[in-house]
């Protein structure tokens, strides 16, 4: 993970000169010609579709006196993006947390305490100067006929069950570590390293103070907890806008039981996320913490296998209120929901999307619970589940007046909260509804929230990247 500062280092120094340029400056003949190069050749993201920029009045568009809800629509564009076509399954879930296992793992075959086989970990260059270490992935875990000392390494990450007398990965060692560049922060003129560059009004004094900033950092405590920290203090350079985070990856398989405690949920707490028949369902019970760790890994694992071009791929992250909407609706300000009408239902008497049909009739759709991803028809952008399934979180925090606060250019507002916030102030947007809502609920232009922090069994997410305007795609 250490990588990643290379990364955003790299990338901070070279995104002015992205392309490679033939041309000097001395090429046209004293004319100014331009320096154009030649565009990376960025490639469509696997099971995404392409979201064309565009604009609508996102919200909805009249009053509907039944649920109190009363015509406020903002007008917005967004930026074309490429969506996950469907939602994040299980599988593609468990690649991630099987990724964790593994790189714990490569700690500890590296680890003396394990034998210490160097090969796993990376320390020196090949002329034997000391580098940034980082684990070799190319060097195979030994599952099969491992010595004693790596059968240790590989037992340490698993537990024994002793209800069911089975070896189990341990969920509370499945830790991933990151770090974010708030360049948001870091870009404002009110913190910027030259007191004098920070208001261009040659009228105002300069004040040489250097302002106070706030970053989060996170580390394991000697009892292996996870303890975050927000820390506030003067800046002292650029990298102090870097912030470190920690997150349990592992979804929160007792969900099923915590939403509904009086159900018979327990074949989904013990299946839903182990068992392959569930492959390809959506992942549940992740949260907004996880499902945004996810999309950095995500990022991460498709630049390392770029190489030094991986620097300039646009990250995969969870998409903003405003994306959401104008994907779900076809950026048709007209439709109430991924399709055209006012009804979950077709004309043939096919249902639209996985909700609840009726009180107590759960299955007139033909699921009980989630259904696998791409079930239903899709949108007109070729987007399946927008409505129904499970809600989906989006990137977007919530607070009351949201409407006043956001841009009607890429509208987005972000807060961070911090450890010292009251609750509230972790509230993020989701949006599409679930298997467990009625059909208004599952409307494509109402706004729901939900606690960064929790973990429900009826919502998951799906994930976006920004097209940069030389990339091609697919519609």
């Amino acid at each position: 993970m250490k990588k990643v500062i290379f990364y955003i280092a790299l990338g901070l120094v070279a995104t002015s000169c992205a392309f490679s340029s033939k041309s000097s400056a001395g090429d046209g003949g004293g004319e100014v010609t331009g320096i154009r190069g030649t565009a990376l050749g960025e490639p469509t993201p696997y099971g995404m579709v392409l979201v064309d920029r565009g604009s609508m009045k996102m919200g909805p568009n009249e009053d509907d006196s039944t649920w109190n809800i009363k015509a406020n629509p903002n007008g917005m564009s967004v930026e074309s993006f490429w969506m996950d076509e469907t939602e994040i399954t299980n599988a593609k879930y468990k690649q991630f947390v099987f990724w964790v296992r593994d790189s714990i793992i490569r700690e500890r075959l590296a680890d003396p305490a394990y034998g210490g086989d160097e090969e796993y970990k990376i320390e020196e260059d090949k002329e034997g100067n000391p580098i940034t270490p980082y684990l070799n992935w190319k060097k195979p875990i030994p599952w099969r006929n491992p010595t004693e000392d790596e059968q240790r390494a590989i037992a340490s990450v698993y537990r024994y069950n002793p209800i069911n007398g089975v070896w189990e990965l341990d969920p509370t060692q499945m830790n991933y570590r990151y770090e974010i560049y708030n360049l948001t922060e870091a870009a404002k003129r009110k913190n910027r390293l030259d007191p004098a560059r920070r208001v261009y009004n040659t009228d105002i004094p300069v004040v040489d103070e250097m302002p106070l900033i706030s970053k989060d950092t996170a580390y394991i405590n000697d009892n292996g907890e996870i303890i975050r920290e927000t820390i506030t203090r003067n800046l002292t350079g650029n990298y102090d806008f870097l912030n470190t985070y920690i997150v349990n990856v592992y979804p929160d398989t007792t969900a099923w039981i915590n939403d509904f405690e009086n159900a018979y949920n327990e074949p989904y707490t013990r299946m839903y996320f182990a068992h392959p028949g569930y492959s390809d369902y959506p992942v549940v019970g992740v949260s907004w913490e996880q499902a945004s760790a996810f999309a950095n890994w995500r990022t991460d694992y498709l630049r390392r296998s770029l190489g030094k071009q991986g620097v300039y791929i646009e990250p995969y992250r969870l998409p903003t209120e405003a994306e959401w909407e104008f994907a779900a609706r076809v950026g048709n300000d007209k439709n109430k929901y991924p399709w055209e009408g006012d009804f979950p239902i077709s004309d043939s008497g096919c249902f639209y999307a996985n909700l609840k049909p009726g009180d107590g009739n759960y299955i007139k759709d033909g699921n009980l619970i989630t259904s696998k991803v791409g079930t239903y028809d899709p949108n007109d952008f070729g987007l399946y589940d927008m409505a129904g399934n499970v809600s989906e979180w989006t990137s977007t925090a919530y607070t009351e007046s949201i409407d006043r606060l956001t841009n009607d250019i890429n509208p987005e507002y972000r807060y961070n909260a911090a450890q010292e916030d009251p609750y509230k102030a972790t509230r993020k947007i989701v949006r599409g509804g679930s298997w467990k809502d009625i059909a208004h609920n599952v409307r494509a232009d109402l706004r729901m929230w939900e606690y960064q922090n929790e973990q429900r069994s009826y919502i998951g997410f799906r994930c976006v990247r920004t097209q940069v305007g030389f990339a091609k795609g697919r519609k």
